[in-house]
């Protein structure tokens, strides 16, 4: 009887302990909320791209030090698809099938988004995609936290339209070959149309990712803008940017005499250039790190904090601020208020609790997602690149403007509806 009552224990606590060894995995993968991180750190796309996996890195730890969101800690998947963009596709699809994420930060260029939006949509995941961009694209699954062209480029023409942008006249159009610098290109042909630039008076020139030599299409726009007052609109991508402004340097093309305003380069891309050649040349976005308030300091300040503590390449010693830093702020902190509006990771829930979202961004403004079109309301600055490698703000618009994913200069486009089609 003893040994029977002693048998019956034994085979219990086997039974329990194997019900609990089977429990542990599925136990520990429901103990945190895994985030995917989606950007180059290597290639040619990792000088601009790596900055921004450290910013998901920073928001994260910040989340958990506050108690996570919904009681859980945050993990970080960490996935490098390496400046080449058919991997970016293969990588999502692991983040979701395999590493199960709640959801994606990632991408800079639109290659590499256009590459990923089937594979988000066929899943059903959510990306979060924090880089300016060519606009005429909606999906139910992805959240535009960067410029559409009437929060930047357009505006950025107009400025250097005008007398206090110098009254350009003639206009080249130089980007990196590939689908953002050549759509926001045909918007800016169309605008430029529109406003009684002849043809003659746009030169468009491409060249391919990683390209470094930039003296012949230096020594181009030079004369080019002999015909008349000449500005750059540059959608270099990557890398590329370094060759090209030390080219500019080279040449002698300051900025009193052909402006550059670029789409692509912030303080990070420039940290690696001699800039005192490049003093007046601009840039456009919605974000500098010179912009003074309260909200920026605090950010730069926690930037330069946490860059220190993890040793960060670069930062450790000069920490730098971008605009796509900025806006992959904004949108891991509204997707953790979505998440605790809507009580769940569930993609579609937390879609549906996206719609109006605030946030105070660094810039200084309370930045909001859109009810319907999944872009944010962004101001827009014009920045002068100064001898330090930072920007002065010679230009801004009043207050937040509505992005127009689908450029009215293209046609066909007033027929699009402003939010994504329901699937």
């Amino acid at each position: 009887m003893f040994n029977r009552r002693r048998q019956l224990k034994v085979m219990a606590t086997a039974a329990a302990l194997a019900a609990s060894a089977f429990s542990l995995p599925a136990a520990h993968a429901q103990a945190t909320i895994k985030v995917g991180v989606l950007h180059s750190l290597s290639g040619t796309m990792s000088i601009s791209e790596t900055v921004l996996k450290d910013t998901v890195m920073m928001a994260i730890d910040e989340i958990n030090a506050k108690g996570g969101v919904l009681g859980k800690k945050l993990e970080a998947v960490v996935v490098d698809p390496a400046s080449n963009w058919p991997l970016f596709a293969e990588k999502t699809k692991q983040l979701l099938t395999q590493d199960k994420v709640a959801v994606i930060f990632g991408c800079w260029t639109s290659v590499s988004r256009k590459s990923v939006l089937p594979v988000v949509e066929e899943l059903n995941g959510l990306l979060f995609y924090p880089v300016q961009y060519e606009g005429e694209e909606l999906s139910k699954n992805v959240f535009y936290t960067g410029a559409a062209p009437n929060q930047q480029a357009i505006p950025a023409v107009d400025y250097l339209m005008s007398k206090d942008g110098g009254g350009a006249k003639r206009w080249v159009l130089l980007g990196t070959d590939y689908v953002y610098p050549r759509t926001t290109n045909k918007i800016l042909r169309a605008y430029l149309k529109s406003k009684g630039v002849a043809d003659k008076d746009i030169d468009e020139k491409y060249t391919p990712f990683g390209h470094s030599d930039y003296q012949t299409i230096v020594a181009d726009v030079k004369k080019f803008s002999a015909g008349g007052k000449t500005a750059v609109v540059s959608t270099i991508n990557g890398d590329s940017n370094v060759p090209f402004y030390k080219e500019l340097g080279n040449a002698g093309l300051k900025a009193k005499d052909v402006p550059v305003v670029a789409f692509s380069v912030g303080e990070e891309e420039l940290r690696g250039v001699d800039t005192k050649p490049l003093v007046g040349h601009l840039a456009a976005w919605n974000y500098f790190m010179s912009i003074k308030n309260p909200a920026n300091d605090e950010f730069t300040k926690k930037w330069g904090a946490y860059a220190k503590a993890k040793n960060i390449a670069g930062h450790k010693d000069k920490p730098l601020t971008n605009d796509p830093m900025e806006a992959t702020y904004i949108g891991i902190n509204m997707w953790k208020q979505a998440v605790e509006k809507a009580k769940t990771t569930d993609v579609d829930a937390v879609i549906k609790a996206m719609a109006g979202q605030t946030f105070k961004a660094p810039s200084g403004i309370t930045s909001k997602m859109d009810e319907k079109n999944h872009h944010l309301h962004k101001s827009v600055f014009i920045g002068e690149i100064k001898a330090d490698g930072q920007f002065n703000v010679v230009w801004k618009t009043p207050g937040p403007v509505k992005a127009k994913p689908w450029s009215p200069y293209i046609a066909g486009n007033d027929k699009k509806p402003d939010e994504p089609a329901k699937k």
